[in-house]
């Protein structure tokens, strides 16, 4: 499996668009993920981004690092957004290594902390995720915060040991 930055495949971006508003988003809204991901591809910044998971060509799974992921923390980022596996690919740890890739990707960009908003029970928390608080959409509901420290997993993969 390789996890890329989907301007390093433009060619399956029309598929990958289809697959993020095929999960995430309504029959509304889809130019609204096209045009993320256009200018996403187009930046100079460090996010947004998109990444897919490809097996043989074929994304089986996706993430993003944005800026805001619609929600009344305007002061945090980056946000994880859009962790997705498709079913006939779970339970084969595509989403911890899509979990791991977007830590090391926040840090690579300088970030010392990512983001999540989510109502999933218990599953980040698997991942060392911390629960911290809660963070208010734009229908009015709410939803837990996540926080996850890029530095943490640099000690853990360097053994425990810090890096210079």
């Amino acid at each position: 499996m390789e996890i890329i930055e989907i301007q390093q495949r433009i060619d399956l971006f029309d598929k990958a668009v289809a697959v993020f508003w095929e999960e995430w988003g309504n029959e509304h809204n889809y130019k609204f993920y096209q045009d993320c991901m256009i200018h996403s591809c187009k930046t100079e910044d460090e996010i947004p981004r998109f990444y897919i998971a490809i097996i043989d060509d074929c994304i089986v799974g996706t993430f993003a690092l944005i800026r805001n992921d619609l929600n009344s923390r305007q002061d945090i980022y980056p946000w994880l957004a859009c962790l997705y596996v498709l079913p006939e690919h779970r339970g084969k740890e595509i989403g911890s290594r899509l979990l791991k890739h977007a830590i090391e990707e926040t840090s690579r960009k300088g970030f010392e902390n990512l983001y999540l908003s989510t109502d999933l029970e218990g599953y980040y928390e698997k991942y060392g995720w911390t629960h911290k608080g809660e963070v208010f959409g734009v229908s009015g509901g709410s939803l837990k915060i996540y926080i996850k420290s890029t530095k943490a997993d640099i000690f853990a993969a360097n053994g425990g040991e810090c890096s210079t």
